[in-house]
C-alpha cells in the first residue's frame, strides 16, 4: 500500500473507530465530547493529508511509555524484558522524560494532525503529572493502558472530569488466567475498577494479550459480554510477543491466529456498540506491519523514539529531535526502504522476527540491545 493510501484509509479508519465508540457511548457528556472530538479529528486528518503532500508521512497514532514504574510484576512482560520497565541494569542511570518535555511532544503530534496517543508504561497511572499535562491537549485522545490496580476513587473522578483520557485495563481472561500471570487478587481488583467506572458512567476499555493458552477462554461471548455489561466498549486483543525469554510456547501460532481473526469477526456482528481491534491481525488490511511511523512509533521513557515496543531500537531522541525528525530518522527510513516496515507478520510482531536487522539499522544505538537478543535467541 502506498504512503498516501494509507493515509486515507488510516484517516477513514479514525472516523470508523469514532462512529462506533459513538453509537457504544451510554453518557450524553461522553457523546458530547465524542462529537466533538471527531470534528476535531477531521482537521487532523487533512493536517495529516496535506503533510503527505509535502513528502511527510505522519501517522495518526503514537505510543508513549511515559514511566519505567509498574506496581506489578507480571509473567512474561516485554517491558521489563526489553528495559522499558524495572530495574534492569542501565534502567536506573537514564533520565525519564519530565512532564514538560512530555508536554512539548504532545504539542508537536497535535500541530501535526496526531490524533490518539496511548499512553503506557510501566504503569502510567503512577506518571500524574504527565497524565495532567495530557488533558491540557484537546485535539487527542489519550487511552491509557494501565494494570488497572490503583484507581481510587479519586483517580476515577480525575479520569471523569477528562474524557480525553479513556483508561483500557488489562485483563488475561477469568480470574484464574488472570492471576495467574498478574498476581493472586489482580482479577478481584480489576471487577472493583470496573464497577467504579460503571458507577462514573466512564468509557473505558480492555486489553486483552492474546496466548496459545488463554485463545479459546477470551474469544468468547462468555468472556466478553460481562465486560460489556459493565460498560466496556473498546477491546484491544494483542497477540503475545515472547519479548521475555523461554515464553515462546505462548506465542499464537499459524492456526490460533487463524482461529482469533474468526472469533474476532463474530464478537465484532454480537457487540455492535463495542470498538474490537485485534493486533497485529488488523494491520493486514493495511499492507503489514504499522510500526516505524507507517501507521504509529513508540517513545520510551527516556526519549527514545523505537519502531514500536517490541522492536526497541532507536537512533532519534524526542529530547534533542523534533517528531518530524524522528519521521524522517534513517532508521524509519531504511525500514520502509528494506521492505521490513509494512511486512504481513507471522507471529505477534513482524519487527520482532528481524531484530538482528533491525538492531543494525540502528546504529550505533541499537548495538546496546544487539548482545541481550543474540544471547537470548542463540542460547
Amino acid at each position: 500500500m502506498k504512503s498516501e493510501e494509507l493515509t486515507e484509509y488510516l484517516n477513514n479508519g479514525v472516523s470508523h473507530i469514532i462512529k462506533i465508540v459513538m453509537s457504544g457511548s451510554g453518557s450524553l457528556r461522553e457523546q458530547l465530547f465524542i462529537l466533538s472530538f471527531g470534528r476535531r479529528a477531521r482537521k487532523a486528518a487533512q493536517k495529516r493529508t496535506n503533510l503527505e503532500y509535502t513528502g511527510l508521512h505522519v501517522p495518526a497514532f503514537i505510543i508513549a511509555s511515559i514511566t519505567n514504574s509498574c506496581n506489578l510484576f507480571c509473567k512474561g512482560c516485554y517491558a521489563r524484558a526489553n528495559n522499558i520497565c524495572g530495574t534492569a541494569e542501565g534502567c536506573g542511570r537514564k533520565k525519564l522524560l519530565t512532564a514538560a518535555q512530555w508536554d512539548g511532544v504532545f504539542q508537536q503530534a497535535e500541530d501535526m494532525g496526531i490524533s490518539f496517543c496511548l499512553l503506557a508504561g510501566g504503569e502510567p497511572l503512577l506518571r500524574t503529572d504527565v497524565l495532567e499535562t495530557a488533558v491540557r491537549h484537546r485535539n487527542i485522545v489519550f487511552p491509557v493502558f494501565t494494570n488497572g490496580t490503583l484507581f481510587t476513587r479519586e483517580k476515577v473522578k480525575f479520569f471523569s472530569r477528562y474524557p480525553s483520557l479513556i483508561p483500557v485495563i488489562s485483563i488475561e481472561g477469568n480470574e484464574g488466567t488472570t492471576d495467574n500471570r498478574r498476581g493472586q487478587g489482580t482479577f478481584s481488583k480489576l471487577m472493583d475498577t470496573a464497577a467504579k467506572f460503571q458507577k462514573s458512567r466512564l468509557l473505558w476499555g480492555a486489553s486483552v494479550t492474546v496466548t496459545s493458552e488463554n485463545l479459546h477462554e477470551i474469544s468468547t461471548e462468555t468472556f466478553i459480554k460481562p465486560l460489556y455489561d459493565k460498560g466496556c466498549r473498546i477491546v484491544f486483543f494483542i497477540e503475545y510477543v515472547p519479548a521475555a525469554p523461554g515464553t515462546e510456547q505462548l506465542a499464537p501460532d499459524a492456526e490460533d491466529r487463524n482461529e482469533l481473526i474468526t472469533a474476532v469477526d463474530v464478537l465484532r456482528i454480537m457487540f455492535k456498540g463495542m470498538l474490537i481491534l485485534s493486533f497485529p491481525g488488523d494491520e493486514k488490511y493495511m499492507g503489514g506491519c504499522l510500526a516505524g511511523g507507517r501507521g504509529f512509533f513508540h517513545i520510551n521513557p527516556y526519549g527514545g523514539a523505537e519502531p514500536c515496543p517490541f522492536s526497541p531500537y532507536s537512533d532519534t531522541n524526542v529530547t534533542n529531535s523534533s517528531l518530524r525528525d524522528v519521521l524522517m530518522s534513517p532508521l524509519f527510513a531504511e525500514l520502509n526502504k528494506s521492505g521490513l516496515n509494512g511486512t504481513l507478520h507471522n507471529g505477534g510482531c513482524a519487527l520482532f522476527a528481524e531484530h538482528e536487522k533491525v538492531a543494525e539499522l540502528a546504529e550505533p544505538e541499537g548495538s546496546r540491545y544487539e548482545k541481550r537478543f543474540d544471547e537470548r535467541f542463540n542460547n
